[in-house]
């Protein structure tokens, strides 16, 4: 039996991407992306819950979210879960999970000035599919 390991979200950016170059000018960007569901408490008072993902794009994937995204955009991403372990400085063992997104959709409305290139085109729907992945970047993440 093979397993799945896919994650579906939508949310805002926290922050700017943070993009970084890795040997070989290999683009890696991470940020925050908050995902908040509102429901109903017993009483009918409405209720907000925000969840924060740490989100990673590979490659081109990095080098579209550095041009188009900025905190606050809207996106929906694909992907899988990662989960990252390393000692601290004094020796503590440390845990990330992590989104690595292989596909992104940028949701913010036409006309914003933020989501679409310089001539209006839209990259709705940019996949990273055409991209070939590292071999396995592991703990290779410089932040």
């Amino acid at each position: 039996m093979r397993g799945v390991n896919r994650v579906m979200l939508i949310g805002n950016l926290g922050k700017d991407p943070d993009v970084q170059h890795l040997e070989g000018n290999i683009g890696v960007a991470k940020f925050p992306l908050a995902t908040t569901e509102t429901y109903k408490d017993r009483s009918g008072k409405l209720i907000s819950q925000t969840e924060w993902h740490t989100v990673v794009l590979w490659r081109g994937l990095a080098e579209l979210a550095q041009k188009y995204l900025h905190k606050g955009s809207l996106i929906y991403v694909e992907g899988r879960l990662r989960t990252r372990s390393w000692e601290d400085k004094d020796g503590n063992k440390k845990f990330a999970t992590e989104v690595v997104g292989d596909n992104l959709i940028m949701l913010d409305k036409r006309g914003d000035g933020h989501a679409h290139g310089a001539h209006g085109e839209g990259l709705e729907g940019y996949t990273g599919d055409d991209i070939p992945p590292l071999s396995d970047p592991g703990d290779t993440l410089p932040f």
